[in-house]
């Protein structure tokens, strides 16, 4: 194949890739984060294709050999087994999207024989630390370094993310218009356009009326429930330094995440006693089986607890 027939074939790939990734976020509502992993990962693993030489650049004839050395390869460079992983789940969705749209035949990626990688249990938050964490924006605005509308917007925030188990995308999309103040629920749009109704809790769903009616009385339908001073959206990567700061004032972890709030939210839901099918619909999963590994992490509360009082452990 000529060079001029290499570049062509190069920027079609690219453009089926952009596509791709628009129905990503698009049709999928998979959050820009999620978005943009899966572009470095294709790019990744295209470019060491091109540059191997041993592959014309056609997406129909991906050869599974030069798959198994970029495998190799890579994990000589010292790549984790995690991030492995990742990329090439990104590249099965990717031509499985593709065999949908008539492109291709076979997807390359499946079937291939990689490093097995065990998902680590998720990390969360015990109740006490959840309670010491939700102290912040009122403790902050008592010491005078915030305003009353960053305190009450604030705490708002993680109230939600813990009292809903809001995924991060879901809550900054969150409108007004989802919220049925009077029976304290709200319709969540979450991944693959799934809607799911979500109580919001008692806590939260005062905290809203409270902000609502003294910071946002001129609220229209389709505002976003948090915004910025301006009114504007904010953006997941603000919440997320929004939690470091509360982080640090209460002497938790710093490499805790919202989405540990809601790892939270569901561990607590089950040790408490919840039915794992409920805590499966309020979280928005498919399967249940990534529901289930939530239970694996109160076993392992329990089992460590019994290994340290028991005399016979």
């Amino acid at each position: 194949m000529s060079k001029a027939s290499d570049s062509n074939d190069s920027i079609e790939d690219d453009k089926r890739v952009d596509r791709f990734l628009m129905h990503l976020a698009g049709e999928r509502r998979l959050s820009l984060y999620t978005v943009r992993n899966y572009r470095h990962a294709l790019e990744d693993i295209f470019t060491f294709l091109r540059d191997s030489g041993r592959w014309s650049g056609d997406l129909t004839a991906v050869p599974v050999l030069l798959l198994r050395s970029y495998i190799i390869e890579v994990q000589r460079a010292g790549i984790s087994r995690r991030t492995l992983h990742l990329r090439l789940s990104a590249a099965r969705s990717f031509f499985r999207y593709l065999l949908k749209e008539g492109v291709v035949s076979t997807n390359p990626f499946v079937g291939l024989s990689v490093p097995a990688y065990r998902k680590p249990l998720p990390q969360f938050l015990t109740e006490t630390q959840v309670t010491l964490f939700l102290e912040g924006p009122r403790l902050e605005l008592k010491a005078g370094n915030l305003d009353p509308f960053e305190a009450s917007r604030d705490q708002l925030i993680f109230e939600l993310i813990y009292g809903a188990g809001l995924r991060i995308g879901e809550l900054i999309g969150l409108c007004f218009k989802d919220v049925d103040e009077k029976n304290g629920v709200a319709r969540i749009l979450g991944k693959g356009g799934k809607e799911r109704m979500c109580p919001l809790g008692t806590v939260a769903i005062t905290l809203l009326r409270g902000f609502k009616e003294a910071f946002l009385v001129d609220a229209e339908w389709g505002d976003p429930v948090i915004s910025g001073v301006k009114g504007k959206p904010l953006s997941a990567s603000w919440v997320q330094r929004r939690m470091k700061y509360y982080l640090k004032i209460a002497g938790l972890p710093m490499d805790l995440t919202p989405h540990k709030l809601r790892h939270s939210f569901a561990t607590h839901l089950l040790n408490a006693g919840a039915d794992l099918r409920v805590v499966q619909e309020l979280l928005g999963h498919s399967s249940l089986s990534t529901t289930q590994i939530y239970t694996h992490v109160g076993l392992k509360r329990l089992k460590d607890a019994h290994s340290q009082a028991h005399p016979r452990a």
